[in-house]
């Protein structure tokens, strides 16, 4: 009887054990799922609930924190049938939508504190799983390429690529002058010429002994004859890339290469991450066996590289096989294990100064301006010549192409003209205001108020005035103006920039007492100087030439026109540039006009106003990469 009582005491020991043991995990588990449900709401704005749906977060069960398409579907089909699986980019999380109700609280049940083992990783997670009622992602927009540039697939047949890779003897001895070249992301060979990366250039008086491999001539002959290039490369560099190694963003340097720049991607497929300045980034597919050509923008403006990473975010119905760029389709995403892949990248030596059209990214232009390239005005002639020069007669030249592309009413100022009284008398002041002289203080003054006391000097008593300026600030409260948005659908419309930008809409319209005064004028002013602007200071006399579609890095600069050829004036002078014979750009040749202009800086045009007796500020605001001012005469 005793020993039956102490077995009996025993089981009841560990009983409460492994009552605590389970309470404790299912405290964990809660703790997990509040913690998860925050994330969701801070990233997402997607709030969980208590009752149960179709449709399930599944938290430590995303792209982000390498779970893959296929394993997680296979784990959430066991229980019922999966209508959508949608799994953002980079997001340690996923969504699920059942058929009914009940398979989904069936998943719940089953899955919610479940330790999986992710496949490749061999790491085990725990999932952690919450309701959430219909999820809406926005419908994804393809991305296009960047301009000039192109992929082709399946550029050569397996054999060839077992050959071109067989090539390239890694095992030579290194003391030789063409050895292999060992660097911190990859191992690298080069061939006609060597690249130095100290100096990011190569040494046009030493070219390297021997030549290309035989087989990759014959590409290259192939490449000419199908027209993926016009000119045969004379320099070679060959990479090696072990999974999960990449090479940091950069652009080839002008000054080294010509226009067309081609990579073969061999042994293994990869994303490469192209950069815009302006901060737009397109992610683009390289297939095993393809040729990524490079020219024009492509080549000269954007950034490329490849991220470190030993897997890649791809196109689930793809399989990372078809070219093209990734969209963010989060119900066609999954992770794509990298292999080790060699790229060969051919290109031609360039035996002259670089003269695109890319002038703030070209190392050949920089520290030297264009012939006639004006500098900063220092007295009132010079200030008046460029006035006339870059903003008279430049638009005189350019007036038939410039209206032709200005057609599309802005809204605030549709408003603004709507709220005028029946009979009001409006002018439309189109022409500059002031903005040219920014160097000398006084000028700058007497040349910028005097053009606002002219406008208030047009209106009577109670009379108002809209003054749209360009503003320094494109980017404004983490939105991309509508000049940075349209890169993307700008192609073939360059020239179509934002041009009204010193306007001034004046009515003589009384006041109807219901506008608001804002902060004081001593106020803005030192507002004004203390915020300041990101504008980088210009290091000779020179006015920098800006590149349509980014972000100013300076207050006063040249923007330039590109004229159409059917629109030019008869007689009109241009910056004509020149680019190599049987280019892409000399067979779309078309004058360059530089415009100047000064861009405001946030509170520089509304400090400006009050500084004035004659007139007082009723509204300011932002409006598409512009500052805004509504005045009243006083």
């Amino acid at each position: 009887m005793a020993a039956s009582s102490q077995i009996t005491s025993m089981e009841v020991g560990k009983t409460s054990q492994d009552h605590l043991k389970v309470h404790k995990m299912k405290k964990k588990v809660l703790r997990k799922q509040v913690r998860a449900q925050h994330t969701l709401m801070r990233h997402e704005g997607i709030e969980c609930v208590s009752h149960a749906t179709q449709s399930l977060v599944v938290a430590n069960a995303g792209l982000g924190n390498g779970m893959s398409r296929h394993q997680l579907f296979r784990i959430v089909e066991e229980y019922g049938l999966v209508e959508t699986l949608l799994m953002p980019p980079n997001k340690p999380y996923s969504f699920v939508k059942y058929g009914t109700t009940e398979e989904a609280k069936k998943a719940f049940d089953a899955l919610n504190g479940k330790e999986v083992t992710r496949e490749d990783f061999g790491q085990n997670i725990v999932l952690y799983i919450n309701f959430v009622e219909k999820v809406f992602w926005k419908n994804v927009v393809p991305t296009s390429l960047p301009p000039g540039l192109t992929v082709v697939e399946k550029v050569i047949s397996p054999e060839e690529e077992r050959r071109m890779l067989e090539s390239i003897d890694w095992t030579e001895d290194e003391d030789t002058q063409n050895a292999q070249k060992t660097l911190k992301h990859r191992r690298v060979k080069h061939f006609g010429y060597e690249f130095c990366y100290n100096s990011n250039n190569v040494d046009k008086d030493k070219p390297l002994p021997g030549g290309f491999p035989g087989i990759c001539n014959l590409f290259l002959e192939k490449c000419l004859k199908r027209g993926y290039i016009k000119h045969k490369p004379d320099q070679l560099t060959v990479n090696q890339y072990e999974p999960g190694q990449g090479i940091p963003p950069h652009i080839d340097t002008h000054s080294a290469f010509e226009d067309e720049i081609i990579s073969l991607s061999l042994g293994a497929e990869i994303v490469m991450d192209f950069k815009h300045p302006d901060g737009h980034t397109v992610a683009i597919m390289l297939p095993r066996r393809s040729l990524l050509v490079m020219a024009g923008e492509s080549r000269y403006l954007w950034t490329h590289g490849i991220t470190p990473r030993k897997y890649d975010v791809i196109q689930a119905s793809e399989l990372g096989q078809k070219v093209g760029t990734i969209t963010a389709d989060v119900g066609d995403l999954t992770l794509n294990r990298r292999e080790t892949r060699t790229s060969f990248t051919f290109r031609k030596v360039r035996r002259s100064p670089c003269n695109c059209i890319y002038s703030s990214v070209c190392d050949s232009q920089k520290g030297q301006q264009r012939q006639g390239q004006p500098s900063f005005p220092l007295s009132e002639m010079e200030a008046s010549k460029l006035e006339q020069e870059h903003v008279h007669r430049v638009y005189e030249e350019i007036a038939a192409h410039f209206s032709s592309t200005r057609h599309s009413p802005w809204p605030q100022i549709v408003e603004f003209l709507r709220s005028l009284p029946k009979g009001a008398i409006v002018a439309d002041i189109g022409c500059g205001n002031g903005k040219y002289l920014g160097i000398n203080k006084d000028l700058y003054m007497e040349r910028r108020l005097a053009t606002i006391r002219e406008l208030a000097r047009l209106l009577r008593p109670g009379g108002t005035a809209l003054i749209y300026v360009w503003a320094m600030e494109q980017e404004y409260k983490k939105q991309k103006s509508k000049y940075l948005k349209e890169k993307n659908d700008s192609k073939g419309k360059e020239e179509e920039i934002n041009t009204d930008t010193a306007r001034g809409l004046l009515s003589d319209q009384m006041p109807d007492g219901s506008s608001q005064d804002s902060a004081s004028s001593d106020q803005l002013l030192n507002d004004s100087k203390g915020k300041g602007c990101d504008a980088k200071p210009v290091a000779d006399s020179r006015l920098p030439v800006h590149t349509n579609r980014t972000s100013f890095h300076s207050q006063d600069l040249l923007v330039p026109w590109h004229l159409k050829s059917d629109t030019k004036k008869k007689g009109a002078s241009a910056d004509i540039l020149s680019f190599p014979a049987g280019s892409k750009e000399s067979q779309e040749l078309s004058p360059v006009f530089h415009r100047y202009y000064h861009v405001f800086c946030e509170g520089e045009l509304e400090a400006a106003c009050r500084s004035l007796d004659c007139v007082r500020v009723q509204k300011s605001y932002y409006d598409q990469g512009n500052w805004c001012v509504v005045l009243e005469k006083l």
